[in-house]
């Protein structure tokens, strides 16, 4: 635990406590010796103003009732929370006013409490520590609306689905498990009458849905989870086969710091950094291998390297030479006309 971890820690103890909290269990809550300990109290009383009291009958320390609350100057939450936060406020600012507008209200003052508690106006946090989304897409209130109610509730729905691969539309009856946001964007894992199988459905391509009038079919909820979560991205399936990526060393500082999947293997080879994968559905997996171009080589399985290899083959063909005097011609103007 470093310093700031350990003073921030402190200072969650001495604000929570109603009484002295003693020297003994400050050592054992903040896992550092008694010098430490002590060189942090100084630390924290003579130089950040904490009103900190020593209580010599319990040989413990509390913050003085009497003074006004402390809070510590700068921005004191960890990665995790300050993106809770600035994602709930961003969230909540973008609600539209509906049936649940007068509690939306009080959450909003609460959020921009928290934030707050920083030491800093909430505005200005949300100002300066920015989430940008990544190419979302919107989906229908309506559709959003029914198709997450059908997931709490355990309704059956039918719907007409566009899918972009075929570019075509479908009516499908589905039992709705699991609503996942995932890179910006919602989709719905359900069941598929048609396919039998468990399905994923983008949000934003559902044209329409309604209740169906018939029984829930239920799926083993443990089962269900590990095929949602184990499988690499959004695509559902258990993981049938692993992808080896090899990355330039160059590359490598940034992606041997990365975690695509729980379950993957990295290690370095020759300079290189090796990443292995697990993966059912191949698609999601290779659009990313794509967008690190001659930085990285799929060296197993076979049928994953054919496929990568086709895909950049035919991008070059784009720009070879050929191609770019047909579509540079094809962009001249017409010649003017002689009178």
């Amino acid at each position: 635990m470093n310093r700031a971890d350990r003073l921030f820690h402190l200072h969650g103890l001495l604000r929570a406590a109603r009484y002295p909290v003693p020297f003994e269990k400050l050592l054992e809550k903040l896992e550092t010796s008694a010098a430490t300990l002590k060189r942090d109290i100084r630390y924290l009383r003579d130089h950040m103003g904490a009103p900190i009291l020593y209580d010599r009958s319990h040989n413990g320390y509390r913050y003085d009732p009497r003074s006004p609350e402390f809070e510590l100057p700068g921005i004191w939450f960890n990665e995790t929370e300050l993106h809770a936060l600035l994602a709930m406020q961003q969230l909540l600012d973008a609600v539209q006013p509906g049936l649940i507008g007068a509690s939306i209200g009080p959450l909003k003052a609460k959020v921009r409490k928290l934030l707050g508690e920083s030491g800093h106006h909430a505005d200005m946090v949300a100002t300066r520590v920015r989430l940008k989304p990544m190419a979302p897409r919107r989906s229908d209130d309506a559709v959003f609306g029914q198709v997450s109610g059908a997931v709490l509730n355990e309704q059956p729905l039918r719907i007409t689905y566009h899918g972009r691969e075929r570019d075509t539309s479908h009516d499908r009856t589905v039992h709705p498990h699991r609503l996942v946001h995932y890179r910006d964007n919602w989709y719905l894992i359900a069941y598929c009458e048609k396919a039998k199988a468990l399905r994923t459905f983008a949000l934003d391509r559902i044209r329409r849905a309604r209740p169906a009038d018939f029984p829930f079919m239920a799926c083993d909820e443990q089962a269900l989870s590990h095929l949602v979560s184990a499988n690499f991205g959004i695509f559902t399936g258990t993981a049938s086969q692993w992808a080896v990526l090899r990355f330039t060393a160059e590359r490598a500082r940034w992606v041997a710091d990365e975690s695509w999947h729980p379950d993957q293997i990295g290690r370095w080879v020759d300079g290189a950094f090796e990443l292995r994968v697990p993966y059912s559905d191949p698609r999601e997996l290779v659009m990313d291998i794509l967008k690190y171009g001659p930085d990285v080589e799929v060296v197993a399985p076979t049928g994953l390297r054919q496929m990568v290899g086709q895909r950049l083959r035919a991008a070059a063909l784009q720009y070879s030479e050929t191609a770019h005097t047909r579509a540079a011609s094809s962009d001249e103007p017409p010649a003017p006309r002689v009178p």
